[in-house]
């Protein structure tokens, strides 16, 4: 363990420039305050009565993303555009209370399994991302806008269909689209500060969106399987 720990230093040392290190620890604490306050929105709904999902959360949402987007960092509002940030978090995470309901239903434990699952397959491909060669994963951008679209489509058929086969296929190829998000996100983000975007801030957006993407999905995923392995015993 201490050897791949090394290894990782010393690769994450000599092929990142000291100022994209500098920002991708920015990126990632603004990621982990961001993860924080989702959960504290997911507990908000599942144990309190102060707020609880629904069309108000999204539109809560989506106007502090918005707003997020819209306020170009000048250097002297940082504070408040992190809030906004902070804020779009707290109701996304809100958001996912009824789906982290129905998990507690089934089994508590599979929010815990889904959360170190998505924290390790986030933290590989992460990984990758930053110590494979400069550029690399760029060329995944195409196909996953595609397969994104393709989603999208397979979405709206199920909505007309009902297909429990399509509805599969969704889960694991949304899953999937995460995965590759990730390593085109990450090294997205390290060519942009290349290029002089200092903006560590919207940059954490992306890599929180795919994390949230692939805890939503092996939710999902280990609900329905622990689900069949209760029928089994019935």
């Amino acid at each position: 363990m201490e050897r791949v720990a090394r290894t990782f230093t010393e690769s994450f040392t000599s092929k990142l420039e000291e100022p994209v290190r500098t920002h991708l620890k920015n990126v990632y604490a603004c990621l982990t305050m961001s993860t924080v306050a989702a959960a504290v929105g997911a507990y908000v709904h599942m144990y309190t009565e102060i707020l609880s999902a629904g069309l108000l959360t999204v539109i809560a949402a989506v106007g502090l993303l918005f707003a997020l987007m819209s306020t170009p960092d000048n250097g002297k509002n940082r504070q408040m555009r992190v809030g906004f940030l902070l804020g779009f978090a707290f109701f996304s995470g809100l958001g996912m209370g009824p789906l982290l309901d129905m998990a507690v239903s089934i089994n508590p434990q599979i929010i815990v399994t889904a959360f170190i699952g998505t924290s390790v397959v986030f933290a590989s491909f992460s990984i990758a991302a930053m110590t494979a060669q400069r550029g690399q994963w760029l060329y995944l951008g195409g196909t996953l806008m595609t397969l994104l679209s393709s989603l999208l489509l397979l979405s709206l058929a199920n909505i007309l269909l009902g297909s429990r086969l399509i509805f599969q296929i969704y889960l694991y190829l949304g899953l999937f689209l995460m995965c590759g998000f990730v390593l085109y996100d990450t090294q997205l983000i390290i060519e942009k500060r290349r290029s002089g975007d200092k903006d560590f801030v919207i940059h954490s957006v992306d890599l929180f969106i795919d994390f949230i993407g692939i805890f939503r999905r092996l939710v999902i995923i280990l609900s329905e399987k622990e689900n069949r392995n209760q029928r089994k015993k019935e």
